[in-house]
């Protein structure tokens, strides 16, 4: 198990586009390991895309289910995912782990219904929606060489710095 660098904006890898998983290996299921310890050691981590630690595969995983009160399927692993059908919008703010010093304000469709591979190669459809449609909408980007502040709603006012907490001095 090991930690992956992440590629942080504006890494022009970043813009590459992902290939189709087609081996479902070993090779793959020691990467999947490795992807999910790297989402899991940053901070505030629900999602991870392969392109953002250089693999340009179409995996990703998502597990929202540490946010209190969202409806999730659990830990998800994404491979090949391709989002069928979509509806509403809603505008929320989102961070990213390649962008590390912004946030911003994105619209995403607030219901998605996806159909992805699992590990094993085994097909899968899902109905997703709120945080857990938006975190895989915006791990899909990924995919497709986008970052979130491709898509934000302004780039003039809706594109804020993120704020870095320091620890209070001890007395």
């Amino acid at each position: 198990m090991a930690i992956l660098k992440i590629l942080t904006y504006p890494d022009p890898q970043l813009k590459n586009l992902a290939a189709p998983v087609t081996a479902f290996d070993e090779d793959l299921q020691t990467f999947l390991v490795d992807l999910e310890e790297t989402m899991r050691a940053g901070p505030g981590g629900v999602g991870i895309a392969a392109p953002q630690v250089g693999r340009f595969e179409r995996i990703v995983i998502v597990d929202v289910g540490s946010k209190p009160k969202i409806t999730h399927h659990g830990r998800l692993v994404l491979i090949n995912p391709e989002i069928s059908e979509w509806e509403g919008f809603d505008i929320e703010r989102e961070g990213c782990m390649s962008v590390p010093d912004y946030t911003g304000n994105v619209i995403r469709a607030t219901q998605i219904h996806l159909v992805a591979q699992d590990e094993t190669g085994t097909t899968h459809e899902y109905d997703l929606e709120g945080y857990e449609a938006r975190a895989v909408q915006h791990e899909i980007d990924h995919l497709d060489g986008l970052l979130f502040i491709d898509r934000l709603v302004s780039r003039r006012y809706d594109l804020f710095q993120r704020k870095v907490y320091k620890p209070k001095p001890k007395n």
